[in-house]
């Protein structure tokens, strides 16, 4: 599973990154975690508040830490 973290790279972002590579170690699942810096890709994804979550094409979550039950979520 691909899932892309979309961000300038502020503390938020870093964390939501690192939350969620915690959360699939620990529940063994195999998920690579792209950080997208750059503010057109951001933009291109329709996002304007950050950090923001892209599972496929779809933006699952923006404007916050996501909760360790929504990443459980996504990875079910």
């Amino acid at each position: 599973m691909e899932i892309k973290v979309l961000g300038p790279g502020c503390a938020k972002c870093k964390a939501t990154a690192e939350l969620i590579t915690r959360v699939a170690a620990e529940t063994g699942k195999d998920v690579t975690v792209e950080k997208i810096e750059d503010m057109r890709q951001i933009v291109g994804h329709g996002v304007m508040t950050t950090p923001a979550v892209v599972i496929g094409d779809k933006v699952v979550h923006k404007g916050s830490v996501p909760s360790r039950d929504d990443v459980l979520a996504w990875l079910s």
